[in-house]
């Protein structure tokens, strides 16, 4: 008995000229995609509070496709606030647990621009600040003015 196969069912997914036409659209693909990947610069830098104290304000400014990832280390059970004011709107950040790159437990974009929580893991956080693709596209450049608190949650 043969098993339904809905690719082999059409015979224009068998051409030649339909597997070419694929490869050459995968190939566009992937080289716009490694091309993006290429343009974005990301800069990381370490957050350590003054001696005696659970906070700090970190004022810088971003443009176009720059992204800045601000680690800070902290334990599992303490409590963190992040705000941010901008003079940009497109301009936003997101958290990302110890060890994660991509997905983000906050995302700024869909909230505003402050973060409050308990964290459920130790090690090292990571505060992307970053523009959204439009204004990074038209080379936009953001001020902005983080806050981060961190309080032992006892």
């Amino acid at each position: 008995m043969k098993h339904f196969n809905p690719l082999n069912s059409f015979g224009a997914f068998k051409t030649p000229l339909f597997q070419k036409i694929s490869f050459s659209v995968l190939a566009i693909l992937l080289a716009f995609s490694s091309l993006n990947a290429q343009t974005a610069t990301i800069k990381t830098e370490e957050v350590h509070f003054e001696k005696g104290t659970s906070g700090t304000f970190i004022e810088s400014s971003i443009k176009g496709e720059q992204i800045v990832d601000y680690k800070i280390n902290v334990r599992k059970g303490q409590y963190m606030n992040v705000s941010m004011v901008t003079d940009n709107t497109a301009n936003y950040f997101n958290i990302m647990e110890p060890g994660e790159e991509y997905v983000a437990i906050y995302n700024s974009s869909m909230d505003e621009n402050m973060y409050e929580g308990e964290l459920a893991e130790s090690g090292d956080y990571t505060i992307r600040v970053y523009l959204m693709r439009s204004a990074a596209r038209r080379n936009e450049k953001a001020n902005f003015k983080l806050e981060i608190n961190v309080s032992s949650g006892d």
